[in-house]
C-alpha cells in the first residue's frame, strides 16, 4: 500500500470538515471531493461496518477451539422429618447444601469446530474484498460524477458561444436582407437555426443543475465546484502492457474473483463440517468443586456439624454420535451442492472480469485515438467555419452554409471535450477490472487540473 493512498485514508472527516466550510466560489480538486466521500457516502460506510462485523464474526470461531471456563454456583435447603416404627414423628431438621464448582474443557479433536476457524478466516479475506471492492466503487463513482459536472459545464458554455455566433449571423442575415443582398431564405434559417439552439442551451442549463446536485449527493456538499482540466493538458498515455497482461492482472487482484475464489474454499469447509457431524468429538474437563453443608448433614441416623468438601476432577469426555435423523446425510449433501455453485460462480466471475478488462483496454485506446481525431477534426472544423464566412463576405456562400460550419465546430467541440474526460474515467476503469485500483490513482488526474 502506497504512501499516498494512507496518507487519504487518514483525511476523510477532515477534507469534509474543510469542504464544508470552503466558500462558495472556491473549487475543489477531485482528491479532495473523494475524501470528502470517503467520510459521507453511506454505501461506502455501510461496507466498512460489514467489514467489521464480519471480522468479529470470524473471531467467533476461536470458541470452538479454545479452553472454555464456567463457573456454577447451586444452593439447596432440604427439610428432614424421621419416624422410626413404633414412634412419633421427630422435629423437622433444616439443612442447607452450597455447591461451588469451577469447569475447565480443553477441545481435544473436534474437527467441525477446527473447519468453522479456517473457515471464518476465509470469509474474513472474502470481507476484505468487498470492502476494498466498495472502495474502487466509491472512487470510479465521484470521478464518474466529478467529470460529468466538467462535460456539462463545457456544454452548456459552447451552447452559449454557438448561441451567440448564430445570433450575430441572424443579425448579419436580415442586414444583407434589407439592403437587398440576401434573401428571405437566409434569414429564416439563421432564425431556425437560433431557436434550436436556444432550446439546446435551456437543455444543457438544466442538465448542468442535474449532474451538480448528482455530485453533490456524492461528496456531501451543498455546492461543490470541480476545477477544470488545465489548458491544452497532456492526458494518460496508452498501456505499455498488452490485453492479455491486464487480464492475467485482472484473475489474481480483481475483488470480484477473489470474492469467488473464497468463497469455494469456504464451502470446502462447509463440506468438512458437514463430514464432522458423523465423527466423535473428545474433550479435556478439569473440575474443581466445593460442596459446604452449612448447618450439617447427616451421616447414618446421627447429625453431624457442618462441613465443607473439595472435590477436584480431571477426566476426558468422549462424544460418539450414532444417528441424527439422517440430518448430517442431507447436510453433506447441501454441502456437495453449495461447492458445485460456488466453482459455477467463480468461473462467471473469471469471464465477466476478463470480458470487462478487454472491453476497457479496448476502450481506452479507442478513447485516446478518438481525442486525437476530434482534435483535427476541430482544427478542420474552424477551417472550414472560416472559410464560408469568408465566402459569404464576398456573396459565394450562403448563410445556411455558415450555420452549418458553426453547428459542426461546436459539437466536435463538445465531443472532444467529453472524449478527454472519457478517457480519464476509462483509465481509472480499466484499473478497477484488473484489481489495482487504488486513490493514489486519482493523483495524476489531479495533476492535470487547473490550479
Amino acid at each position: 500500500m502506497s504512501l499516498t493512498r494512507t496518507v487519504f485514508r487518514t483525511l476523510p472527516v477532515t477534507a469534509a470538515v474543510m469542504l464544508a466550510f470552503a466558500s462558495s466560489a472556491q473549487a475543489q480538486s477531485l482528491v479532495e471531493m473523494y475524501e470528502a466521500a470517503r467520510g459521507y457516502d453511506a454505501g461506502f460506510i455501510s461496507a466498512k461496518a460489514q467489514f467489521e462485523a464480519n471480522l468479529a464474526r470470524a473471531n467467533q470461531s476461536l470458541g470452538g477451539i479454545l479452553p472454555n471456563i464456567a463457573v456454577s454456583v447451586s444452593q439447596v435447603r432440604t427439610d428432614f422429618q424421621r419416624q422410626s416404627q413404633g414412634t412419633e414423628k421427630s422435629a423437622i431438621t433444616e439443612l442447607e447444601t452450597k455447591t461451588t464448582a469451577a469447569t475447565l474443557t480443553q477441545p481435544i479433536y473436534r474437527p467441525a469446530a477446527w473447519a468453522s476457524y479456517r473457515q471464518g478466516g476465509r470469509q474474513l479475506q472474502q470481507a476484505a474484498a468487498q470492502y476494498e471492492a466498495a472502495e474502487h466503487d466509491l472512487l470510479i463513482r465521484v470521478s464518474q460524477a466529478y467529470f460529468d459536472v466538467l462535460t456539462s459545464e463545457d456544454n452548456f458554455e459552447l451552447v452559449q458561444n454557438q448561441k451567440k455566433a448564430v445570433s450575430e449571423q441572424l443579425a448579419s442575415a436580415q442586414r444583407n436582407f434589407e439592403v437587398g443582398t440576401a434573401t428571405i431564405t437566409g434569414v429564416r434559417d439563421a432564425q431556425a437555426r437560433y431557436d434550436l439552439t436556444n432550446a439546446q442551451a435551456i437543455a444543457a442549463e438544466n442538465d448542468l443543475r442535474t449532474k451538480r446536485l448528482a455530485l453533490n449527493m456524492v461528496v456531501g456538499l451543498s455546492d461543490a465546484k470541480p476545477k477544470r482540466l488545465a489548458k491544452n493538458t497532456t492526458l494518460v498515455t496508452a498501456p505499455k502492457e498488452d490485453v492479455n497482461a491486464w487480464v492475467s492482472q485482472a484473475h489474481s487482484n480483481s475483488p470480484a474473483v477473489r470474492q469467488a475464489q473464497l468463497a469455494v474454499e469456504v464451502a470446502d469447509y462447509e463440506m468438512d463440517k458437514a463430514i464432522a457431524l458423523h465423527k466423535p468429538t473428545l474433550d479435556a474437563q478439569m473440575t474443581y468443586g466445593r460442596t459446604e453443608n452449612l448447618k450439617g448433614s447427616f451421616i447414618g441416623t446421627t447429625l453431624v456439624g457442618p462441613s465443607t468438601t473439595w472435590n477436584p476432577s480431571v477426566g476426558l469426555v468422549l462424544n460418539v454420535p450414532l444417528f441424527t435423523g439422517f440430518s448430517g446425510v442431507y447436510k453433506v449433501k447441501e454441502a456437495y451442492a453449495l461447492k458445485d455453485k460456488a466453482q459455477s460462480d467463480l468461473e462467471n466471475a473469471r469471464r465477466g472480469t476478463e470480458q470487462a478488462t478487454r472491453n476497457t483496454y479496448f476502450g481506452l485506446l479507442a478513447g485516446l485515438s478518438q481525442v486525437k481525431a476530434y482534435e483535427a477534426a476541430e482544427a478542420s472544423s474552424q477551417s472550414a467555419l472560416d472559410a464560408n464566412k469568408l465566402g459569404y463576405s464576398v456573396g459565394v456562400n450562403i448563410n445556411i452554409d455558415v450555420l452549418n460550419s458553426q453547428s459542426q465546430l461546436y459539437q466536435t467541440k463538445r465531443d472532444l471535450a467529453k472524449a478527454r474526460y472519457d478517457v480519464l474515467v476509462t483509465n481509472l476503469k480499466l484499473r478497477q477490472a484488473a484489481g489495482t485500483l487504488t486513490p493514489a490513482d486519482l493523483q495524476p488526474i489531479n495533476d492535470l487540473l487547473a490550479p
